[in-house]
C-alpha cells in the first residue's frame, strides 16, 4: 500500500529561493532578480517559474507513483529500488526485502528549501522521521549511500534547525541528525582495513560480507569528508570525521611523483589499479571535496593537497579548453575524451577564481550539448565522435552547476541564456507524462525509464539558483558533490579530529594565521598567493603552463589569472603564456 502523499502548497505561495556560494562571494550580498545584467526581469522569473514547474513535475510523480521506494521510473509509472543497484554495474548481492529507502524524498528535502516550500519540507521531514530505517540487508555502496543519503540527511537537518525550529509552531527535535548518525554508524565497518582506505560496499545490517571485493575508486574513499566531517562536528563524535580523514590522508600519500592520483586502487594493499586518471570518472569529486574541505573545515591541509593537485592537472591533464586523461606516473596522455562528469570542473576553478580557464572549458562543454541537444556520457575528442557504447544522458547537472557558478563570477548574462538552453532540451527531450526520463541514446535520443534523484537534488536546483540566489542572502552554505547546502561556520573552523591533535598541543589555531577569503569576493581573482616546491618563490594556482609542443595559446584567456596582482597573465606573439611571479 502506497504511503499518503505530501502535498505542496499552491505555485502562488512558493517563496522565491535562491543561493549565494559561500564559498564564491564570500560574505557579499547575494543578486536580486531586477534584471540589472541587461537581462530582463520578466525574463528572468519566466525562466525561474519553468525551472520550478520542472521541479514539480518530476517530484510529484515521484510521490505519486514511486514514494517510498527510491527513484521513479516515468515511463512507466513505477519504482526501482535503486540504492543497492547504485554503481553496482553487475548487480550483484542484490537484497530479497528491500523496499527502498524514501532516496529521491531525501534528496528533494534541500531543493524544497531553497524553492521556499517549507510545508512540504515539513511534511518530508515528519514522515522520514516516523518511518525510515536503515536496519535492512541491504548491500549499498558506500560513496553513493554518503553523499545522496547521508549527506540528504545532514543537510535538510541543518534547514530543520533553521527554518522549522524558528517558527512559532514548528517543532523539530533533531529526528534527522539521528537518521544520519544511525547511518553514518553503519559506515564504519568499511573503514576497517589495514590502509584505512574503506571499502567500496557495506552491507547496512551486517557490515562488510564476506569475500566483499577490495577495489573502489578514488572518488570512493577521497570524497567523505564533507559529509562524515559534518556529522563529526554536529554530533561531537569525532570518529566519523576521522575515519573519512584518515582514508583522504593515505590516499594523498599514494599519488606519484607528478602529484596525480590514478582512478582505482585496492584497499587492502594501497596500491593502485589503475594509473590512468583525469578529472572524470572515479576521480572527480576526490578533487572537488579538497576545496570544499577547506572552505568548509579551514584546515590547511586540505588547501595543501588541492594546490598541488591543482597544478598537476593543469600541466599534466590540460589541453587548452579539453582536458584529457594520463599515466600517472609519466604524464603521457592516454585516452582523448570528453566526459559529462568532467563538466563540475568549470565550478572548481570558478571557487579558485580561475574564471578565464573556466570559462574556455564551459564554452567547450556548451558546444558539444549544442551539437547534440545534450551532453553525451563520453564523447571521444580525437575522432569527434561519441563514444560507441556509451552515448547516454542521465539528467546529469553537471553543466547546469558550472553554468550557475560561473554566473555567480562573472554576472554575464550570457550564461543565463545558456540556462534557457539547458532548460529548452531537457524538456524538448526528457519531459515525459510520468516525470522527466533519462537518454539512452543522444543520437537517436531514444528514452531511458529512470528519474535519478540527482535530478531533484542538483539539476533542478542549480537551475532555479540560476535565475534566483535570494536563498543564502543570510547564510553561506557550500554545495556537496549531490547539491546539498552545509552551512560555512567558523565554529567549524576551530575543530580538528581529536585523533590527530597531538597530547602537547594547547591550541589549534594559529593567531597569525592569514585568513583567505573567497576567490570571488573580487569576482577576479583569488587574493591568496601560493608557494612553489623551490625557494622564496611564489606561482599563482591560476597559471597554465604550455606543456604541450603543439599547444599555442590564441588569445590571453587561454593563461588564467595571477594571483597577487589579479592582473590577467598575457598571451605573447609566439603564441606563450607569460608567467607572472611575485617575489617575497
Amino acid at each position: 500500500m502506497r504511503s499518503p502523499r505530501l502535498l505542496r502548497p499552491a505555485p502562488a505561495r512558493l517563496v522565491a529561493a535562491a543561493l549565494l556560494l559561500a564559498a564564491l562571494a564570500g560574505g557579499a550580498a547575494a543578486a536580486d532578480i531586477s534584471g540589472r545584467d541587461g537581462y530582463g526581469r520578466a525574463r528572468r522569473l519566466h525562466m525561474r517559474d519553468k525551472v520550478v514547474e520542472m521541479f514539480y513535475h518530476a517530484y510529484d510523480n515521484y510521490m505519486a507513483y514511486a514514494f517510498p521506494h527510491d527513484e521513479l521510473k516515468p515511463l512507466t509509472k513505477s519504482f526501482t529500488d535503486s540504492l543497492s543497484e547504485l554503481g553496482n554495474l553487475n548487480l550483484e548481492h542484490l537484497p530479497h526485502d528491500y523496499n527502498g529507502s524514501a532516496l529521491t524524498l531525501v534528496e528533494s528535502l534541500s531543493s524544497l528549501v531553497v524553492l521556499g516550500n517549507l510545508t512540504e519540507f515539513e511534511r518530508g521531514v515528519t514522515w522520514l522521521s516516523e518511518n525510515l530505517t536503515f536496519d535492512v540487508d541491504a548491500r549499498v555502496n558506500l560513496f553513493e549511500c554518503n553523499i545522496r543519503l547521508l549527506g540528504g540527511l545532514i543537510s535538510a537537518h541543518i534547514l530543520a534547525k533553521d527554518y522549522i525550529s524558528q517558527r512559532k509552531d514548528g517543532v523539530y527535535q533533531d529526528q534527522l541528525l539521528h537518521l544520519a548518525e544511525n547511518l553514518g554508524s553503519r559506515f564504519l565497518p568499511a573503514f576497517e582495513t589495514p590502509t584505512g582506505l574503506p571499502y567500496a560496499w557495506i552491507n547496512l545490517k551486517y557490515g562488510v560480507i564476506e569475500n566483499e571485493t577490495t577495489e573502489t575508486s578514488t572518488s570512493g574513499c577521497g570524497s567523505l569528508i564533507l559529509e562524515m566531517g559534518a556529522l563529526s562536528r554536529l554530533t561531537g563524535d569525532s570518529r566519523y570525521e576521522a575515519a573519512a580523514h584518515r582514508a583522504l590522508r593515505k590516499l594523498w600519500s599514494m599519488r606519484s611523483s607528478l602529484n596525480l592520483v590514478g582512478s582505482t586502487l585496492d584497499v587492502l594493499s594501497g596500491k593502485w589499479i589503475e594509473y590512468s586518471s583525469g578529472i572524470g570518472a572515479g576521480v572527480d569529486s576526490f578533487y572537488e571535496y579538497l576545496i570544499k574541505a577547506y572552505i568548509l573545515f579551514g584546515s590547511d591541509e586540505y588547501w595543501d593537497m588541492f594546490h598541488s593537485a591543482y597544478l598537476a592537472v593543469q600541466k599534466y591533464f590540460r589541453h587548452g579548453p579539453w582536458y584529457h586523461e594520463a599515466d600517472i606516473r609519466t604524464g603521457e596522455a592516454t585516452h582523448w575524451q570528453l566526459t559529462s562528469l568532467q563538466a563540475f570542473w568549470p565550478g572548481v576553478q570558478t571557487l579558485l577564481g580561475d574564471v578565464a580557464a573556466a570559462n574556455l572549458s564551459h564554452r567547450e562543454f556548451y558546444n558539444v550539448w549544442q551539437r547534440f541537444g545534450v551532453l553525451p556520457e563520453r564523447y571521444l575528442l580525437d575522432y569527434g565522435i561519441l563514444h560507441p557504447t556509451e552515448k547516454y544522458y542521465p539528467l546529469r547537472p553537471e553543466f547546469a552547476e558550472s553554468t550557475f557558478y560561473l554566473y555567480q563570477a562573472t554576472k554575464d548574462p550570457w550564461y543565463l541564456e545558456v540556462g534557457e538552453a539547458i532548460i529548452g532540451s531537457l524538456n524538448y527531450y526528457t519531459k515525459v507524462e510520468g516525470g522527466f526520463a533519462s537518454i539512452r541514446d543522444v543520437s537517436t535520443m531514444k528514452q531511458e525509464d529512470h528519474q535519478h534523484s540527482f535530478f531533484l537534488s542538483e539539476t533542478c536546483k542549480y537551475l532555479f539558483l540560476l535565475y534566483d540566489d535570494s536563498f543564502l542572502r543570510k547564510q553561506n552554505y557550500i554545495f556537496t558533490t549531490e547539491g546539498h547546502p552545509l552551512p560555512i561556520r567558523s565554529t567549524w573552523h576551530e575543530k580538528i579530529p581529536a585523533s590527530d591533535v597531538p597530547s602537547n598541543w594547547t591550541s589549534v589555531k594559529d593567531a597569525e594565521q592569514p585568513i583567505r577569503v573567497s576567490a570571488l569576493s573580487s569576482q577576479v581573482c583569488p587574493e591568496t598567493i601560493f608557494r612553489q616546491s623551490f625557494g622564496s618563490t611564489w606561482e599563482s594556482a591560476c597559471h597554465v603552463p604550455d606543456v604541450f609542443p603543439n599547444h599555442k595559446c590564441r588569445a590571453d584567456d587561454d593563461c588564467g589569472i595571477e594571483s597577487v596582482s589579479c592582473k590577467r597573465r598575457t598571451c605573447s606573439t609566439a603564441g606563450y603564456c607569460g608567467l607572472w611571479l611575485a617575489v617575497l
